[in-house]
């Protein structure tokens, strides 16, 4: 089964809706794409579409934050992360309110809407503000969890989604917790570390190279801030090779913060699969990994 973390968004919303009267979302006139849809028609007094106003969408949260309301601010990366960022700055982190960032349609996988629409910087901007929890989900139970427990905590958060159906990777029963990454496999011959649709990439690499005699462990990063410190130095000091692999550009993204991570703890050497400092262009979403040295393929080569 494959789905898109969007559409494990906009469905998990409803349930959190159910659960929790405080919940409201926010919209900038693409609830159709970033399914917020869902949650409108199940509980229209509590949606607000504010038009292609995304500025004005991050203040209307910050005050409806203020008399109570958990609010889940929801456009593409590019708008969210890109146009908003002083809002989320000064009127989201500075005070440190309790505002959900939910931002669709990140990385090169968002395809044929192009480079103008590619947000490859987003965990950049967003993991340099203080007071705010960043997060990148990798499939269908991950993302509805998240959605979930961020309700749960007082302060602001982003969370990055994409456009690209993934496969589903965790059965119901799989234990998360924000700021821990999820191993997956003890192999010793080397590490890849993944985040949002990449993990994919990575479990499908893992597998091509089991059938060489090649073993890797897979580390889901799905707390870019606060990052899994211990488990990162864990995973360094037991393997052999270290690989990272993001749709986001390799500056500022997953591979610069485990580097520092590596850099302050346990200095070794870090190969980063990601774009390399450059914007998109509009292509189908699998031929742009490929393009971008972003898939299964590229982890084996590096072996």
């Amino acid at each position: 089964m494959e789905k898109a973390t969007r559409q494990s968004y906009g469905e998990a919303l409803v349930e959190l809706g159910k659960e929790n009267e405080n919940v409201v979302v926010l919209d900038a006139d693409v609830s159709t794409a970033t399914k917020t849809e869902f949650f409108a028609k199940e509980f229209p007094d509590r949606f607000f579409d504010m038009g292609i106003a995304e500025a004005d969408m991050i203040g209307t949260s910050a005050g409806l934050s203020t008399c109570g309301k958990i609010p889940y601010a929801s456009t593409f990366a590019i708008f969210a992360a890109g146009r908003a960022y002083d809002q989320i700055r000064n009127s989201i982190c500075y005070p440190k309110l309790n505002v959900k960032i939910c931002a669709t349609h990140s990385g090169v996988t968002v395809g044929e809407d192009g480079a103008t629409h590619q947000m490859l910087e987003d965990i950049s901007l967003m993991r340099t503000i203080p007071n705010l929890i960043v997060m990148s989900t990798s499939d269908d139970t991950q993302t509805k969890w998240a959605v979930k427990e961020i309700a749960k905590i007082k302060g602001p958060v982003y969370l990055r989604l994409a456009r690209l159906k993934v496969p589903v990777i965790y059965d119901e029963n799989q234990k998360f917790e924000i700021g821990k990454g999820i191993q997956i496999g003890d192999g010793t011959d080397g590490t890849i570390f993944a985040t949002g649709v990449t993990v994919s990439e990575a479990l499908k690499a893992k597998e091509i190279l089991k059938s060489k005699g090649i073993n890797v462990r897979v580390v889901d990063i799905h707390t870019i801030k606060p990052i899994d410190k211990d488990l990162i130095i864990k995973s360094a000091k037991e393997t052999k090779k270290l690989i990272s692999i993001e749709d986001h550009n390799v500056i500022g993204g997953l591979g610069s913060a485990i580097s520092e991570v590596l850099t302050d703890e346990y200095p070794v050497k870090l190969t980063r699969l990601g774009i390399k400092d450059t914007f998109g262009m509009s292509g189908k979403a699998d031929e742009l990994m490929s393009h971008y040295k972003i898939n299964a393929n590229n982890i084996v080569e590096l072996f």
